[in-house]
């Protein structure tokens, strides 16, 4: 009667072993399968998150009406004739010439005072003194023309610079067509939110973004 009973003991007991090794096996194997599916879901997270940030900007930059005239306020004038004919040229006690430009002889510039809007100034550079809008291409220009325009009321002036387009595919350009090569931004300038026309600050001399429409004195070169 023993032997029997001890032959089934033991034959239970090698079973048991059997088993064992099988559980842990399919256990490891299902955890093989959801454990990247888990680190995959913050990834993904990440991924809808920056979509919708570039999103946002794009829609903060356009789609309302003032940014669709802002578009047209800015498209370029190749014909004189398209800008408004009845604007008259500043009279000569409300212009100051920009003087002593280091490293350039030829460089001639002029601060217009009477407001105007970007399209109208850049206008009037071209019909009244046969220039254009200012470009700036180094800091000494652009410190040159800060001194002269320092005492000023208003705190803007305008320069050629124009924005075009919008997100990853905006671009920065002069109006008289040269390379864009220098910069001097205000703090959060240009990435913040603000028009598609570059005005120079009376204070500091930094650079930001402006509404087309806004009137402002300018500065041409000629």
């Amino acid at each position: 009667m023993k032997l029997p009973l001890l032959l089934a003991l033991l034959f239970g007991a090698v079973s048991a072993l059997h088993l064992r090794p099988e559980t842990s096996t399919f256990e490891s194997t299902l955890g093989a399968k959801t454990l990247p599916e888990d680190e995959e879901m913050p990834e993904q997270e990440v991924e809808e998150i920056l979509s919708r940030e570039l999103e946002e900007e794009e829609e903060g930059g356009s789609g309302s009406e003032d940014a669709s005239k802002e578009d047209g306020a800015v498209a370029l004038i190749s014909v004189p004739d398209m800008a408004d004919k009845n604007l008259t040229c500043p009279e000569e006690e409300d212009t100051v010439k920009v003087v002593g430009i280091p490293g350039c002889s030829t460089c001639r510039y002029l601060l217009v005072r009477s407001p105007h809007t970007f399209n109208q100034a850049w206008f009037t550079c071209q019909r009244c003194y046969r220039g254009n809008l200012a470009s700036i291409h180094n800091f000494n220009t652009n410190s040159r023309i800060q001194w002269t325009v320092r005492a000023l009321n208003q705190g803007q002036v305008w320069i050629g610079g124009r924005i075009t387009g919008s997100g990853r595919c905006r671009r920065f350009q002069w109006v008289d067509g040269s390379r864009w090569n220098f910069a001097y931004w205000a703090a959060h300038q240009p990435w913040s939110r603000g028009g598609h026309c570059v005005s120079l600050c009376t204070r500091g001399g930094h650079w930001r973004r402006a509404h087309c429409l806004r009137r402002l004195p300018f500065i041409c070169s000629y």
